[in-house]
C-alpha cells in the first residue's frame, strides 16, 4: 500500500452453496441463486431478473469460483474481501464452508477479514409474505461463549492475508447497538488477542445512523463503518411523507422506488473525513427478489452514475492516514438485494471498470 492508496474492502455473501437448513426452511437446494432466479419484472424497466455473466450461477464449495471472484477483484482495485459471518452463540454457525476452505487451503491468496451478522435469521429475510418465523434466534452466550468464539476465529486473525489495521486484525460487527454485553465482548476478545501475541482487535461498528458513534466509540469501537442507504429520507421528505412510506410497507407490504442517480448523492457526507469513519460505496440496490412488492427498489443506477458517487466517496478519505482510508463496498455479491459488482449480462464489467477509473484518476 503506497501512500496514494484507497482500501476498498468489499462485503462478501457467502449464501451461493447449500446447507441443510435452507434446505428444511426453504426446500432442496436453496441457494441465494433461487430468489435471484425467479425475481420478476414489478413495472415497466424495472431491471429483473438479473442474470450473472463472467462467473455463471456458481457454487461456493468449488474452489475455482473462489480463485475467479478474487482475481476479478484485484485487477479491478479492490484490496480483499469481508466475508459475512455467522455465529448464533454456543458454536452455531451457518455458511461457514467456504470461508473454511479458503482459510485451511490458503487460496486464493487475496486479503480478507470478518463481518459478523449478529442478528437472527426470520422467515421474512427470503419470503415475500414477510411473516416472522423465528428460524435461528441469535443468542449471547457471555464470557464462555465469547471465547469459544474468539478461539474458534483466531486461526483466522493469524493468516497472513487477513486485513489489519494499526497492525490488529479487523473485525466488524453488523448491529452493535443490539449487543447487550458488547463492551464486555470487547474488553474479552482484546485480552485473548494480547495473549495470542496480537497486538488487539480493531473493532468497526456498522451502523446507518450518525448518532450512534460516541456510543460506540464509548464501548471500545475502534472506528465506525457508515452505511447511509437510506439518508436521503430526511434531506429529500418531510416527516408526513416518510411517515406514509413506513405506514405503507408496515401495513400493505409494500415497499417504495427511488431514483439511485438523486439519492446516491446522499451516500457520503463531510463526516466520512473523521479518521474513523469508514464510509460505503453503493452500486444499487433492489431487495425485491426477497421480498416482492414489499422491497424498496432504487431505479437508474448506471456504472456512470457509480462512478460519479465513488469519486465524491474517495475525496472524502484523501487526507487520512493511508491505513484509515478505508471504504467498504457494499457489496461484492448481493444479487439478491441488487446490490452487487460482479459482471452481469446488462453491463458486464461496466461496474468494475467504473470503480477502477474513479480510483485511477483520484490518484
Amino acid at each position: 500500500m503506497n501512500d496514494s492508496s484507497v482500501r476498498i474492502i468489499a462485503a462478501y455473501l457467502p449464501q451461493f452453496h447449500p446447507v441443510p437448513e435452507n434446505d428444511l426452511w426453504w426446500g432442496k437446494g436453496f441457494t441465494e441463486w433461487t430468489n435471484v432466479g425467479k425475481a420478476k419484472p414489478l413495472f415497466r424497466g424495472h431491471y429483473q431478473p438479473r442474470v450473472p455473466a463472467d462467473l455463471g450461477y456458481y457454487d461456493l464449495r468449488l474452489p475455482e469460483v473462489r480463485q475467479e471472484q478474487a482475481d476479478l477483484a484485484r485487477e479491478y482495485g479492490i484490496e480483499g474481501f469481508c466475508y459475512w459471518h455467522y455465529w448464533f452463540g454456543n458454536g452455531k454457525r451457518l455458511l461457514e464452508r467456504p470461508f473454511n476452505e479458503v482459510l485451511a487451503s490458503g487460496k486464493p491468496d487475496f486479503p480478507f477479514c470478518l463481518s459478523w451478522a449478529n442478528h437472527s435469521w426470520q422467515d421474512k429475510q427470503f419470503s415475500k409474505e414477510g411473516t416472522n418465523r423465528m428460524l435461528l434466534e441469535q443468542k449471547y452466550g457471555g464470557e464462555p461463549d465469547y471465547l469459544e468464539h474468539f478461539y474458534a476465529l483466531l486461526p483466522a486473525f493469524k493468516d497472513k492475508r487477513y486485513i489489519r489495521v494499526d497492525n490488529k486484525p479487523l473485525f466488524q460487527l453488523y448491529l452493535p447497538m443490539q449487543f447487550p454485553e458488547v463492551d464486555k465482548f470487547i474488553t474479552c476478545w482484546q485480552t485473548e488477542a494480547r495473549k495470542n501475541g496480537l497486538e488487539g482487535i480493531h473493532f468497526v461498528g456498522h451502523t446507518h445512523f450518525e448518532e450512534d458513534y460516541e456510543q460506540l466509540i464509548k464501548k471500545g469501537f475502534d472506528a465506525i463503518n457508515i452505511v447511509r442507504l437510506y439518508h436521503f429520507y430526511k434531506h429529500k421528505y418531510p416527516l408526513p411523507v416518510r411517515a406514509f412510506m413506513k405506514m405503507k410497507r408496515i401495513w400493505f407490504k409494500h415497499g417504495s422506488v427511488f431514483d439511485y442517480e438523486k439519492v446516491s448523492r446522499f451516500f457520503s457526507d463531510k463526516n466520512d473525513s473523521r479518521d474513523n469513519w469508514y464510509p460505503t460505496i453503493i452500486p444499487n440496490y433492489d431487495h425485491s427478489p426477497r421480498s416482492g412488492r414489499r422491497g424498496n427498489i432504487f431505479i437508474n443506477s448506471n456504472p456512470a452514475a457509480f462512478k460519479k458517487h465513488v469519486k465524491a466517496v474517495l475525496e472524502t478519505v484523501k487526507d487520512k492516514k493511508k491505513e484509515h482510508r478505508i471504504v467498504f463496498l457494499k457489496s461484492w455479491n448481493e444479487w439478491a438485494e441488487g446490490n452487487y459488482m460482479e459482471p452481469d449480462l446488462k453491463f458486464g464489467r461496466g461496474y468494475l471498470e467504473a470503480l477502477k477509473e474513479a480510483i485511477t484518476e483520484w490518484r
